[in-house]
């Protein structure tokens, strides 16, 4: 049984790739109408497609990364799918949001254009392969297929906000996309290798003459991922973006800055060894530190909920940049674990942001079917009343205002980083490391310090914002009907509060599996080794009949 589960474990490695893909086929061949159909089997495909990840998450748990060679060629000549234990976490990360935003879309905004689900398919596939590919040139190939997919989504609903906000999106997107070309052009030009496994061994070797175009080349390519990643200065796209698409849209958008995270997690943990080492980490903190201020300094100006949760994102993204510069295992495990929490936090304010807001504006929701929570007050007898007949104690609140208002509270604390929540955990952990770092110079100290200041700064910021934000939509005396939550409303994001709360809950094991990413990922001899190593698939043993044809033929 166990040689069984071997022979298939490698094949799962394409599953989230393909089965989006053949969805999101099959729904296109069914036409514009269907809705609940296509609903229906968005929501089907991302159960199957999560499951197949958990197996994948246990075994290579268990036994290590999982290496598949789709054409059949060894690395680093062919194409190569890594299955290790980042990628496997970023590609759970993504289906569980895909399965919240794409569900919490059959409420009301998957029919505001055409082809919606189909688009979101797309973007789970390309999110997916983009974590999986094991080269440079196939990231390129899945980072332009989620952002022509993101193009769609980003211009679904249409009007004139969204269409200024594509503009600039695609457009940035566009010369990004450039920009890595050349990137790994001039890489390639080097080292005479793409796949990433390959470069971790061939930037050891590169002559000291050549050591500059390595650097030049790794630095063309840093630009266009901290511009993916929403790095200051090239994030005036993000806000108007995020803030004018539809609510599952921006929950999903929250992970297209994560890739950027990702891509230079990866590669500065291959690229830059040796005397290469140091390359690069103080232009990292300086962008991380200018981007997270600038997050949070936008939150503390900004009043529409919408506004306030796309400038977090830009706050998430400096705090991961700025603790990748220390290029520090320790540091990395905490950030690896405040990444999935905040990511988390921000797609699940993104869907409440759309009710609170919707409620606020028309004054309740109108569900046309069953709902997750309703809008009746809970009865209280034997309740005094003052001369207007109003309650003078023992006031109920009305349970779809209580979910949404602890809901909020919940992600509020999430985004901040207060206790006891995970992401307070996840900075702790940050912290605590950076400052156990060995103060080889003065100028290192300085960057700790100035990383603390960073963390407790933008997280005070975001708190003074985010409780103005809870008091004006939920304390203040508006006297409006309370609203109903739709279950495709509801649902989703009481299934992200949960998750949240067992982050928060199973910390220890988070925190030990984190860490453990984070050697794994500071050991690229490891990973290089389990890459090139792959064994490819010898072909079918010959039928005696064919021998003895190819014998008579010359």
């Amino acid at each position: 049984m166990r040689a069984l589960i071997s022979w298939a474990m490698p094949h799962l490695i394409v599953v989230p790739i393909l089965l989006p893909l053949i969805t999101a086929g099959c729904m296109l061949a069914l036409g514009e109408g269907r809705r609940p159909l296509k609903s229906a089997m968005s929501t089907i495909s991302g159960l199957l497609n999560l499951g197949v990840v958990l197996v994948l998450a246990w075994w290579v748990l268990e036994n290590g990364p999982v290496v598949y060679l789709p054409g059949n060629w060894p690395a680093p000549f062919g194409i190569v799918l890594v299955a290790d234990q980042l990628s496997v976490l970023m590609v759970l990360l993504s289906v569980v949001i895909g399965i919240c935003a794409l569900f919490y879309s059959s409420a009301r905004w998957e029919k505001a254009g055409v082809h919606f689900h189909p688009l979101g398919q797309l973007q789970v596939m390309g999110l997916s392969g983009a974590f999986l590919t094991g080269d440079l040139f196939n990231l390129f190939v899945f980072f332009e297929i989620l952002l022509a997919a993101s193009y769609g989504l980003l211009l679904h609903g249409s009007g004139r906000p969204r269409v200024s906000a594509a503009v600039h999106y695609v457009a940035i997107n566009i010369a990004a996309s450039s920009l890595f070309l050349v990137g790994a052009t001039t890489l390639y030009g080097v080292t005479g290798t793409l796949t990433m496994a390959h470069l971790a061994q061939r930037v050891l070797e590169v002559p000291e003459a050549d050591r500059w175009l390595l650097h030049t080349g790794s630095g063309v390519l840093a630009v266009a991922f901290l511009t993916k990643a929403g790095a200051w200065p090239l994030n005036f796209w993000l806000v108007p973006a995020y803030r004018s698409a539809t609510a599952p849209v921006a929950a999903f958008f929250a992970l297209l800055t994560k890739v950027g995270v990702y891509a230079i997690l990866r590669l500065s943990t291959l690229l830059y060894a040796g005397q290469s080492e140091t390359y690069g980490r103080t232009s990292l903190l300086a962008f991380g530190t200018i981007t997270a201020a600038f997050g949070a300094l936008g939150m503390l100006g900004s009043k529409r909920l919408a506004s306030i949760t796309a400038f977090s994102i830009a706050v998430s993204s400096g705090t991961l940049l700025a603790a990748l510069s220390f290029r520090s295992e320790a540091v990395t495990g905490g950030a690896i674990f405040y990444l999935v929490s905040s990511t988390i936090g921000i797609s699940a304010l993104f869907l409440l942001t759309d009710v609170v807001e919707r409620w606020r504006n028309s004054g309740s929701t109108d569900p046309d079917e069953a709902p997750f929570l309703s809008a009746r007050f809970l009865e209280v007898e034997n309740v005094n009343l003052d001369d207007d007949e109003e309650r003078l104690v023992g006031r109920p609140i009305p349970a779809s205002i209580a979910f949404l208002a602890l809901a909020f509270m919940t992600f509020a604390l999430i985004i901040a980083g207060l206790p006891p929540l995970s992401s307070f955990l996840a900075k702790s952990l940050m912290l605590s490391e950076a400052m156990a770092l060995p103060a080889v110079s003065g100028a290192l100290q300085g960057q700790v310090w100035l990383f603390v200041a960073v963390l407790l700064g933008t997280g005070l910021m975001s708190l003074i914002t985010l409780s103005r934000a809870g008091i004006r939509n939920f304390w203040s005396s508006v006297h409006r009907d309370p609203p109903m939550l739709r279950l495709a409303e509801g649902l989703p994001v009481a299934v992200l509060l949960l998750v949240s709360i067992a982050l928060t809950v199973a910390a220890g094991p988070v925190t030990r599996y984190a860490q453990q990413i984070a050697r794994e990922l500071h050991d690229p001899a490891s990973y290089a080794e389990a890459v090139l190593s792959a064994a490819t698939v010898p072909p079918p043993a010959k039928k005696r009949s064919d021998v003895e044809v190819e014998e008579v033929v010359p």
